[in-house]
């Protein structure tokens, strides 16, 4: 064990570490500045857990209806060695629908090197024949340390092209679905996309044969007939990959973080809080949708402009407090020269309102 995987497992503590999946890869990149978030997810930090134990769980997730019945949509879906699934696909790419595919089951055994080489061996293998992969493990380079991802999807190889296969089970609804779970789902694709083009490229192969467009497959209106619609994620793409080249190296973090720093689950309480409070934290509304600490940092970053979002925190110049604010509205404090044009823009929207407040009394 290195040195920084022991100072990593001592953060933990006892339990076992959890793994990054898309969706903690995804927020890390939507929130890259956050210290906190990065070593806690690097050192696979239970951080549902944690936030229970201080006071502050989080709010969102789903419940075990809804867990229930997308892992029934699912199998339905995949039945058949996934012959609904080949022509939901074929039919949406607009290609002839073969008449069989070969199915590869790419999970099993918690066998990580095993898994991995198998992954590689079934998705990198000379052939052009229809091919549906299921569970592939992938891999991806985040924070200088390389993570694999065990996705529940499916890699469908068509017409010579690799297409990442999504099943979620949120309504299709007269040809509408929800746009901020679709959103959700087009981000966490494109970790997929990003991991299954990096593995292509690193056997040799050329990665853009792995499309740019997943395919979503989701029940239609209220019944469980399954609709696929294409997403094309490019976006995200450029947004995930600039952001990953961005984010700083777990091993720098870990220097910026005190040395008896533990997020151990098991610790006491008012300890744990005090710890958490040692390492920055880049806190934004944003965060109550993907982060389990947010209720945590939202409440310690009470008072300062964070609370208010990037986009104002932006505009104010740096400002970090709100009291500072009505400090510099009020013309009560003298502004650094850093912050004239913030003081400037804060007097100016105070006569403004003021005004307006005058002419609704007259």
């Amino acid at each position: 064990m290195t040195s920084n995987e022991a100072r990593l497992a001592a953060i933990r503590g006892g339990g076992p570490a959890r793994r990054h999946n898309a969706r903690t890869i995804a927020a890390l990149t939507g929130n890259p500045g956050c210290t906190r978030r990065a070593v806690l997810d690097g050192a696979g930090v239970d951080k549902p857990a944690l936030a229970e134990r201080i006071g502050f769980p989080a709010r969102f997730g789903q419940s075990r209806f809804a867990i229930t019945r997308g892992n029934a949509f699912e199998a339905q879906v995949k039945a058949d060695g996934g012959t609904e699934l080949l022509r939901l696909v074929a039919e949406r790419l607009g290609v002839p629908v073969p008449d069989s595919a070969t199915w590869t089951d790419l999970g099993g055994a918690d066998d990580l090197p095993d898994r991995r080489d198998r992954s590689r061996a079934a998705l990198t293998a000379d052939g052009s024949g229809a091919a549906l992969f299921d569970h592939p493990l992938l891999a991806l380079d985040v924070g200088g340390r390389r993570v694999h991802l065990e996705p529940d999807l499916v890699a469908a190889r068509l017409a010579g092209r690799f297409h990442v296969v999504e099943i979620k089970s949120f309504p299709v609804i007269d040809g509408q679905a929800d746009p901020a779970k679709v959103s959700a789902a087009a981000i966490q694709s494109a970790v997929y996309v990003l991991a299954l083009r990096d593995l292509l490229a690193a056997a040799g192969r050329d990665a853009e044969l792995v499309s740019h467009e997943v395919v979503l497959v989701c029940p239609r209106d209220f019944a469980n007939q399954p609709v696929a619609s294409l997403v094309d994620v490019r976006k995200q793409l450029l947004v995930l990959r600039r952001q990953l080249d961005r984010m700083a190296r777990l091993d720098t973090l870990l220097a910026t973080v005190p040395a008896d720093f533990t997020a151990d689950p098991t610790a006491d309480p008012a300890a744990l809080r005090a710890a958490l409070s040692r390492v920055e934290a880049r806190y934004a509304p944003e965060c109550l949708a993907a982060c389990e600490l947010a209720y945590f940092c939202r409440h310690e970053a009470g008072g300062h402009t964070a609370v208010l979002g990037r986009p104002v925190r932006e505009a104010l110049g740096g400002v970090a407090s709100v009291a500072e604010v009505l400090a510099l509205a009020a013309g009560e404090h003298a502004p650094d020269p850093e912050r004239e044009e913030a003081a400037a823009l804060l007097r100016a929207a105070a006569r403004l309102r003021a005004d307006a407040l005058t002419g609704d009394a007259a």
